[in-house]
């Protein structure tokens, strides 16, 4: 972005909040106004419902009222316009997330404490995340393994729903149209009786595909002949989701509770035209499946033991939008499907949570899971169990002193044994916080990299191959951080500083093809491969443990609330991410070393009748790394939402809003070519128009 336009844009932000100010001052009796940071409720942290001010655990917290003040209505774009530490890169495979500079293996993402599949190719499928549900999502910064397991190297993001109690009924509708055919349709029913509570939502995307520029460089150049291509920049969808939860209470201290979700989606992905390059004969069809059950029985205030149990499912493939042949072979018609990938996961934890003394928390626990993972591409059909055992303890040492110990003993199927120590300490004098925290974190070897057994006949104009390796070891981390805060009535500020080691970092090693590596492959793929193939195949991919990393970051977060109502709040992170490969340190791929969020919100309410709530939200980045390609330039894009309440009746509220994405047009909009990365996937100025009705 260039200087003058951040200077206009924090001139804009200057003078919007300044006029907001000498508003005047009300109540917010829509739960809207600025929430003190301190007073949040987490439980990603240490396992257990707690203050964040009492946390030994840094934890940064979006609430849905957060969410929805700035008229966010996609999970992706929640983190990027609130949390200046993660990025995304959208594809048609899902999404790629970079956390504290580590990417999607090294995130473990949750729903509820339970863990989402759904991995293409390092991509997660982000719409299984149903927004009109969520109550609030946690990012939990650095390793968590020893209460969470495998993954949680780069951080935690727990998304925590929501099961309304405080009314008989109560329906909401909430509905936002934009560019490119965007359209989000969330409606809930909640029905709550004492005992019985029942939660049903469905919610319908969709999004139509774009690119800023039609045409690429046909060379390995940035430079020369032009031709137009249908390759989309950011890949349309349309998507339908249905949840139905059921919540039992028999007896006072038992609740119980089921849930079910399906959820489709299906790209919309140009096909092939004459005349243009690239389109495709084929989109992908994706189909989850989520069932959870579980119970908490409370014995007495002090003691309480829990059970749930998970059962995820994952499909994605193809499905033919034209004929295809092969060799003069109609292979696929019309509307057929070739499933390409399947996982499953099976998950049973049984946690019990203690109150042995004032001032403590106890936690013991036990973990079952399962992973199947079916890819007909990578010839795989394997699974593998872990079976784990954890304790964690949280006590107050002395007066504004609090500590938590915590272990985790995890057998894996595939590489054995593993212990992950945690230890954190919190000192809060007065309106003051200190903490300090070391945790080891691991990540096991997933199917896909133990047992792949990959061929792409054409990736880039040459075969592919990829090797799983069944000696690989785990992946495994050592995180500390130390962190200051302030907090009073007016503002809170904190400041974090982290370094993250990682070890056995899990590559794709290129390999050189020699004599012998040939008569290998050709006898690992004889229907595929033959000595024509070699030609344009000179290397293949093999899985291994090589890497180091080294992550040093600092993240910093102010919030500022002048009077009822206004709220400013900043965000920065500085991330510098490395790693060893080859005996060179260089940049990890997709990091970005500076990163800022800016928030001014104003929210009023006139005759308890009317209320008013203005946004301006900002994300300014530092340009992405790739080594080995043309970095992606730095951006900065502004927003603007505006909602309007109107309460009709005691029964009945509407919520238009109308807002303006990307203020100042922020497009990355070059010509593109092989080597060409991006990080800004805007398409421009657009306006956003929204309806909420909520009936209770």
């Amino acid at each position: 972005m260039k200087k003058s336009q951040y200077v206009l844009a924090l001139a804009l932000c200057t003078n919007v909040t300044s006029a907001l100010a000498v508003q005047e001052y009300s109540q917010d009796t829509m739960g809207l106004a600025g929430i003190h940071d301190l007073e949040q409720v987490v439980v990603t942290g240490n396992g257990h419902h707690e203050l964040v001010k009492n946390s030994t655990t840094p934890v940064h917290v979006m609430t849905a009222a957060d969410i929805a003040k700035a008229g966010i209505t996609d999970f992706q774009n929640a983190l990027t316009r609130l949390v200046p530490n993660v990025q995304f890169a959208p594809s048609a495979m899902g999404s790629y997330i970079r956390l504290n500079g580590l990417g999607n293996k090294y995130i473990l993402i949750l729903i509820n404490g339970q863990k989402v599949i759904g991995d293409i190719s390092g991509n997660i499928d982000l719409n299984q995340i149903n927004m009109g549900q969520i109550k609030r999502i946690e990012v939990l910064n650095g390793a968590a393994s020893a209460l969470y397991g495998s993954d949680a190297i780069g951080g935690v993001i727990n998304i925590i729903t929501s099961q309304p109690k405080d009314k008989l009924v109560s329906v909401v509708s909430d509905t936002h149209i934009g560019a490119h055919g965007a359209l989000t349709q969330n409606a809930n029913l909640n029905i709550h009786t004492g005992w019985l509570s029942s939660y049903t939502s469905f919610s319908h995307n969709e999004l139509n595909s774009w690119r800023n520029n039609n045409y690429e460089y046909t060379g390995d150049a940035p430079e020369g002949e032009m031709t137009l291509s249908l390759q989309p920049l950011v890949v349309g969808y349309k998507q339908n989701m249905i949840l139905q939860r059921f919540e039992l209470r028999p007896i006072n201290r038992l609740l119980m509770y089921a849930e079910g979700s399906f959820n489709y989606k299906i790209t919309d992905r140009p096909r092939k035209q004459d005349g243009w390059s690239s389109g495709y004969d084929y989109d992908m069809r994706f189909k989850t499946q989520r069932w959870t059950a579980g119970a908490k029985y409370e014995f007495n205030a002090n003691h309480s033991l829990q059970v749930d149990f998970l059962s995820h499912t994952f499909r994605y493939g193809n499905e033919y939008m034209t004929d295809v042949t092969s060799k003069g072979v109609i292979t696929y018609h019309i509307g057929d499907y070739s499933q390409s990938k399947k996982q499953n996961l099976y998950d049973l934890e049984v946690k019990n949570i203690n109150h042995f003394y004032t001032g403590s928390t106890t936690i013991f626990g036990g973990e079952w899971k399962n992973e199947f993972l079916n890819a007909t591409s990578g010839d795989v059909n394997k699974h593998v169990y872990n079976i784990s055992g954890y304790a964690q303890h949280d006590t107050k040492l002395l007066t504004n002193l609090r500590a938590t110990v915590g272990v985790r003993f995890d057998h894996n199927e595939a590489f054995g044994n593993h212990f992950s120590p945690k230890v954190a300490f919190l000192y809060n004098p007065s309106s003051f916080r200190f903490r300090a925290n070391y945790a080891l974190g691991f990540r096991a070897p997933g199917l896909d990299e133990l047992y792949y057994h990959y061929y792409k006949s054409s990736m880039g104009g040459k075969p592919v191959v990829t090797f799983g390796n069944k000696d690989l070891s785990p992946e495994t981390s050592n995180y500390v951080s130390v962190s200051a805060g302030y907090g009073n009535s007016v503002f809170s500020v904190d400041v974090t500083g982290y370094l993250n080691f990682v070890d056995d970092m899990i590559i794709k090693d290129v390999v050189a093809i020699d004599d012998a590596a040939k008569q290998m492959l050709l006898a690992s793929f004889p229907e595929d491969l033959t000595e024509a193939s070699f030609t344009k195949m000179t290397t293949y991919n093999r899985y291994m443990n090589s890497d180091k990393g080294i992550v040093r970051g600092v993240n910093a977060n102010l919030s500022v609330y002048p009077c009822n109502g206004l709220t400013f709040t900043a965000n920065y992170a500085y991330t510098y991410a490395t790693t060893k490969t080859d005996g060179e340190w260089i940049p990890l791929e997709r990091t970005v070393r500076n990163s800022v969020t800016l928030v001014a919100n104003y929210n009023h309410t006139w005759w308890n009748k009317y209320t008013l709530n203005v946004n301006l939200n900002g994300r300014l980045q530092s340009k992405t790394y790739y080594p080995g390609y043309e970095d992606a330039p730095g951006y900065g894009v502004w927003n603007l939402n505006t909602s309007h309440n109107f309460v009709l009746s005691k029964y009945l509220q509407v919520e238009p809003s109308l807002g303006i994405d990307n203020i100042f047009n922020q497009v990355d909009n070059r010509i593109d070519w092989t080597n060409r990365r991006y990080a800004n996937y805007n398409p421009g100025t657009s306006v956003v128009f929204g309806v909420k009705v909520r009936f209770n």
